[in-house]
């Protein structure tokens, strides 16, 4: 039988039951028929491939309607858990560690049943409305986890940190030992040479890291970030964690004392603030470098470090700021009036940077953070030139600092003590301003130092001796330091004071480089030369305020004339002379003081050689030409007043009971 229409074969069947109808009529053309011709044979595999077809397609679409429900229970499921906490303002967190675990559970499924939707690919004919549906419900199901997961993750954070206690470093106080010398005149004061001692910073523990957050709860914080980020709401993740990070970082300033000043505060400040202030910074920095921000370094690997270089990215993040304020602080020191009382605590500050540097360059090693890195370079330069520029101004101060009263006495200046102990406490810092003074006057590389042989007494030629920057520039100090004594002794009109106050000031000075660190940066042939320098005053002194009264016990001038015999009326105004010259001298250089004893004493042993001894040899040759009362004071007398000179407090002299 031939292949027919199936509508002209069956006209009386419509639809799906002419199918079954044709489908019959086959199967039993099909029986009775063993042959089938070539043409009959390919309709009939077309007609099966055809029926294949259309039933693979219809069990795909009834799956993927399956998966679309199953799906859509799911996500009702998840809603539901996730819809209970919306209701609740409490954290999960405090509810225990079973319905946060849950609430992370459901936020992943959330995530995972997200991902599903967006990986199904229906048309309007296989459920496709449907499916956009329920992704746009899963994506606000997912909007709503993150937003939660964010104030949970910031809560725990905040709930977890443990508190930081600097007080337990090992710093001395901030506010010990302020230096008070608010100017060149306050040279001198009883407070300076203790007052320019250099702090004992000492240096914090490398190992010294402590826990900023619970480290019971970085597994859970690990676990929100890691949800986070699957679900790509990283952005939001990070800007959570630096906030909260970023104002852990103020409070830590904060309880470091570290106030947000701008550069015209810190300009505007007196220096009694300032110098607090700088030294809450050295302290500040040491403390928040090698403590707070290894730690928090640690912290961020700990939370983030399973996200590559997301960790540094965070860490850069959330110091920056905090590490600018630091610096900024530095950097208004290093623009601000270049006054001396500032240089100490400028080296100080270079110091600790440089120290700081290497551990701040570890921390920030991604490109992220070469920012702050090159600030810190930008910074420890100007702090440098600072220092030079300070210095130079130190010293010019030393030369311009002028007065129109001498001090009273002939004793130590005020400027002296100043000078000598600020150059004792530079050498603390030998190394570094070695360096930095290294060019500092390249045309100078050797400094002319004078031996005792070569002054002009002995008329030698003069050693040339190579010398570090620092000896050039100490010395160079010292110098102009001379100078200004120099012009200082000239407001005394007795000439012996002037000696009298340079072997003073020079003694002062040598015996300072002789006893400190000074010594093999000065060098013994400066000692030399400044020992050769306070002995010429002494003897000059001695010349001016003993010469006239010991010409007076010279026999010439007491003989009558054209005899040998003695004048008796010459001799007693000899006699009467020198007595009212030493009461005079007695009078005088007992109000004068030498502060040092060793050279007190050595000029009173001096001056006794000299004057009792010429007393007690002309009173001896005279005694038979002259009455005993004429001879106002014997020669013990004498000696045992030359015990009053040089105390600081005028006297009198009284005439002595006789003997």
């Amino acid at each position: 039988m031939a292949m027919a229409d199936f509508k002209s074969v069956f006209p009386e069947f419509e639809g799906e039951d002419k199918l079954i109808a044709a489908a019959k009529h086959i199967s039993r053309e099909l029986s009775s028929n063993k042959g089938l011709t070539d043409e009959a044979r390919r309709i009939l595999i077309n007609l099966g491939t055809q029926l294949s077809s259309i039933s693979l397609t219809d069990e795909t679409k009834s799956e993927k309607v399956c998966e679309i429900k199953m799906i859509e229970n799911q996500l009702d499921s998840v809603e539901e858990k996730v819809r209970i906490w919306e209701t609740d303002q409490s954290m999960i967190w405090d509810s225990g560690m079973d319905e946060f675990d849950e609430y992370l559970d459901a936020a992943e499924e959330a995530r995972k049943l997200t991902l599903r939707l967006e990986s199904l690919s229906l048309n309007q004919d296989e459920g496709g409305d449907e499916k956009n549906e329920l992704q746009r419900k899963s994506y606000d199901i997912l909007q709503t986890t993150m937003d939660r997961l964010e104030e949970e993750f910031k809560y725990i954070l905040v709930q977890s940190s443990q508190p930081f206690e600097p007080e337990h470093m090992s710093f001395r106080s901030s506010e010990e030992d302020t230096l008070d010398e608010s100017s060149m005149n306050s040279f001198g004061d009883d407070s300076v040479e203790e007052s320019l001692q250099r702090d004992s910073l000492s240096r914090i523990s490398d190992e010294l890291i402590v826990d900023l957050v619970n480290p019971d709860v970085i597994p859970e914080l690990r676990s929100i970030v890691n949800l986070m980020f699957n679900s790509k709401y990283d952005r939001e993740c990070i800007q959570a964690y630096t906030n909260v990070r970023k104002d852990a970082l103020d409070e830590c300033l904060f309880i470091l004392e570290m106030e947000k000043l701008s550069i015209e505060d810190v300009i505007r400040a007196e220096w009694g603030s300032l110098n607090s202030k700088i030294r809450r910074w050295i302290r500040a920095m040491k403390i928040f470098v090698r403590v707070y921000l290894a730690s928090e370094k640690l912290l961020c690997d700990q939370i983030f470090g399973e996200l590559g270089s997301i960790s540094s990215v965070c860490f850069v993040e959330l110091s920056k700021t905090s590490m600018l304020q630091l610096l900024n602080f530095a950097e208004a020191m290093s623009i601000g009036p270049q006054k001396p009382e500032k240089l100490i605590r400028i080296i100080d500050m270079y110091e600790v940077l440089a120290d700081l540097i290497p551990e701040i360059e570890a921390f920030y090693v991604e490109e992220s953070g070469s920012s702050i890195t090159m600030e810190c370079h930008e910074v420890l330069s100007r702090l440098g030139d600072c220092v030079k520029v300070t210095f130079v101004e130190f010293k010019n101060a030393i030369a311009s600092n002028h007065s129109a009263n001498p001090i009273s006495g002939g004793g130590i200046h005020p400027l002296t003590r100043y000078v000598m102990n600020y150059l004792r406490t530079l050498t603390d810092y030998s190394e570094t301003l070695n360096f930095l003074f290294k060019n500092i006057d390249e045309e100078v590389d050797q400094f002319t130092i004078l031996s005792p042989e070569s002054s002009p007494t002995f008329r030698e030629e003069e050693k040339r001796i190579r010398l570090s920057p620092l000896a050039q520039n100490l010395m160079s100090v010292s110098e102009v330091l001379e100078g200004n004594l120099e012009s200082r002794s000239k407001l005394y009109k007795d000439v012996s004071l002037q000696h009298f106050f340079l072997m003073n000031n020079i003694y002062y000075m040598t015996q300072k480089v002789k006893g400190s660190e000074l010594r093999p940066i000065f060098g013994d042939g400066w000692i030399r030369h400044h020992n050769w320098k306070f002995q010429h005053h002494e003897m000059d002194y001695q010349r001016a305020s003993w010469g006239p009264i010991l010409s007076l016990l010279k026999d010439e001038g007491i003989q009558n004339p054209g005899s040998n015999s003695v004048s008796k009326i010459v001799l007693k105004e000899r006699f009467r002379s020198f007595y009212l010259a030493f009461e005079e001298i007695y009078r005088t250089q007992s109000a004068w003081i030498i502060p040092d004893a060793e050279l007190r004493e050595d000029l009173r042993i001096s001056t006794s050689l000299r004057v009792i001894q010429a007393y007690r040899t002309f009173e001896g040759r005279h005694s038979t030409h002259i009455s005993d009362k004429y001879i106002k004071y014997n020669a013990n007398d004498l000696e045992n007043y030359l015990l009053d000179l040089f105390e600081g407090s005028p006297k009198t002299l009284h005439c002595p009971s006789r003997r």
